[in-house]
């Protein structure tokens, strides 16, 4: 330092010390100071940028895992609800015949906002030359369909004319992909519930045209799902004049439970009701239980910066022990003097975590162009939408996991300074110069 410099800091000194003030100017300035690098102090300043550049990353890196895994989430819900009811009516005293009926009915209560009767069977389908694959065929009805934001929101090509006339079928992008099918060709499907004959029970084999080619995001609907007329899939499922079940689709679905009471009350008979959770728990059981789990392991990484804090932090005492030993004898107290090191701990920490933030925040927002250009460079499909159900990579932050995020960086860097900083301060000048 030079001697201008030597000076101000005393005048600084004498006057934060005379003041009596935690927190105060004077030993801001310190604290300041020791965060700077000199020649003398390089690698304790190496040891602290580690510990920043660790804690940066560690907050980021759970920010960005969080928000991912709470986007693929939000989209599969969405992806789910979007194509299959809330809850799902089912009879248990006989066949649904009056399902018109019931629908009015099951539409009228407050809280849904739509009953759709529904046909499901199993088949094998058919496209050009000997491309085939399994399919679920759903019978619905045409106004029904056009209800279905998710479907008649993201028709790919064609459209739901020949389906309203009875006389077409809408099939995924990835099914028509497989198949090689376009708008207007034709598919065939085949079920092994026929016709009974003398000689047993023959599939059906029937052709339809295709009609609408949709594409919803979700790999294994836009790769399975068929969707057919309400009567012709009546016919072709031998279930003339009923349905198998009424999905219902509620305002809230969260919410559903509050409706079973009065669906139960405007069907007049016995049924079976099941919901979009009963039918997807263990998914999204998996789901919550991979989430917690990769937050505590990349907690870690944010433990073992905040463990280097320590490591420099106690460098940085012994270091300075003459410095210590003087603002001991100008009087000030063993609290003022572990608040130097706590502030110089804690700046560390605070600002890892600013960063860590603003890093992770960054990119959240073009988690989808870094994706696609890791998949150029590396010239493979990273996220392949076969194997994670979406085509897209999601990310949503959610404001209360990343004020916890926050929360636990800097709490695990305010504790990580406690101990160096009550060593610093419980030495007394005698003792702190013999760590020169």
């Amino acid at each position: 330092m030079t001697a201008a410099t030597e000076e101000q800091v005393q005048a600084a000194a004498q006057s934060g010390i005379s003041s009596g003030r935690p927190f105060s100017a004077f030993e801001r300035m310190v604290a300041w100071r020791y965060l700077r690098s000199r020649r003398k102090e390089a690698f304790i300043s190496v040891i602290a940028g580690f510990s920043f550049i660790g804690i940066m990353l560690g907050v980021a890196t759970l920010i960005i895992v969080m928000a991912v895994m709470n986007g693929f989430r939000t989209e599969l819900i969405s992806r789910i609800l979007g194509m299959n009811g809330h809850m799902i009516v089912q009879p248990l005293d006989g066949p649904l015949t009056n399902y018109a009926d019931l629908a009015t009915k099951f539409s009228a209560v407050p809280g849904v906002t739509m009953a759709i009767p529904m046909v499901e069977g199993q088949v094998l389908a058919q496209g050009i030359g000997d491309a085939s694959t399994g399919a679920l065929v759903r019978g619905i009805r045409a106004d029904d369909l056009m209800k279905m934001k998710s479907i008649s929101e993201h028709i790919q090509s064609g459209d739901l004319v020949g389906f309203a006339s009875g006389s077409g079928v809408a099939i995924g992008s990835r099914m028509a992909e497989q198949l090689g099918i376009r708008v207007g060709g034709t598919i065939t499907l085949t079920s092994p519930n026929g016709d009974v004959t003398p000689l047993g029970m023959n599939p059906r084999v029937k052709a339809y045209t295709v009609s609408a080619i949709f594409e919803i995001g979700m790999s294994e609907y836009d790769a399975t799902i068929i969707f057919m007329p309400l009567e012709e899939a009546q016919l072709y499922f031998n279930a003339e004049g009923l349905v198998q079940s009424i999905e219902i689709f509620a305002e809230r679905p969260d919410a559903v439970d509050t409706l079973r009471k009065p669906i139960e009350d405007a069907a007049g008979r016995q049924i079976f009701i099941t919901d979009w959770r009963d039918r997807n728990k263990t998914f999204f059981s998996a789901l919550q239980v991979e989430r917690n789990v990769m937050f505590m392991i990349l907690t870690l990484i944010v433990l073992v910066a905040a463990l280097n804090i320590v490591s420099g932090l106690i460098m940085l005492v012994k270091d300075k022990g003459s410095d210590i030993a003087i603002l001991r004898t100008m009087g000030a107290t063993s609290g003022s003097v572990m608040r130097i090191f706590f502030m110089t701990g804690a700046a560390i920490g605070v600002a890892g975590t600013v960063a860590g933030v603003l890093l992770g925040i960054v990119v959240c927002l073009n988690v989808e162009s870094i994706r696609q250009f890791f998949s150029w460079a590396s010239g493979e499909t990273l996220f392949n939408p076969e194997l994670y159900f979406l085509s897209q990579l999601p990310a949503d932050m959610n404001a209360d996991e990343t004020i916890s995020v926050v929360v636990m960086a800097i709490a695990l860097s305010f504790l990580a300074t406690i101990f160096p900083a009550w060593r610093a301060s419980r030495l007394d000048p005698v003792q702190a110069l013999r760590y020169e």
